[in-house]
């Protein structure tokens, strides 16, 4: 019973570091922030509607294949390969939303 409980919490307290069920925010400040809030390499700026509206009209689709497998300067998973596929989709609709 002790070493279950031990797993257990060993399994709780590394969930949030190995980037399982963050929010679609919490993934964006922890791996997409440092590029997109200044616009490193080329990145589109968080917020910047005039530079997100091309992308966005391409569709959640594509912009979740360039997220996900990287693209130019971008790396997979914004360098995160912990990111499960769906937290990486969370982080990108967070940042389609922010920049509607």
């Amino acid at each position: 019973m002790t070493k279950l409980l031990v797993t257990i919490i060993w399994i709780l307290l590394l969930t949030p570091a190995l980037g399982f069920g963050m929010t679609g925010e919490e993934v964006y400040q922890k791996s997409c922030a440092m590029c997109h809030n200044s616009g490193v390499a080329n990145a589109p700026k968080l917020g910047d509607k005039g530079t997100w509206a091309p992308r966005i009209a391409e569709g959640a689709d594509a912009l979740y294949s360039v997220a996900i497998n990287g693209k130019g300067a971008m790396p997979a998973k914004g360098g995160n390969a912990a990111l499960s596929e769906d937290e990486v989709k969370a982080a990108v609709d967070y940042m389609i939303e922010k920049s509607k």
